[in-house]
């Protein structure tokens, strides 16, 4: 590798919005996500429904006439 011409990797904090702190390395210092493993559905078993500002309400109303028959 050539010297001086890669990022500083180094150990790192990555907080969730749940509130566990993971230790990992990464080149970025004290990283912020909103999801980890210990919240994610998919590790939990449990869902969990995220709306943000009625996407599913906007979403629904788009494709409603695509749900039901038409009649001629």
């Amino acid at each position: 590798m050539k010297e001086k011409i890669h990022p500083e990797y180094a150990q790192t904090t990555l907080r969730c919005a749940c509130g566990s702190e993971i230790q990992a390395g990464s080149t970025k210092k004290d990283i912020n996500v909103e999801i980890c493993s210990k919240c994610h559905p998919f590790f939990t078993g449990k869902q969990k429904l995220i709306d943000t500002a009625g996407r599913i309400e906007r979403f629904r109303k788009k494709y409603e006439k695509f749900q039901t028959p038409q009649a001629k």
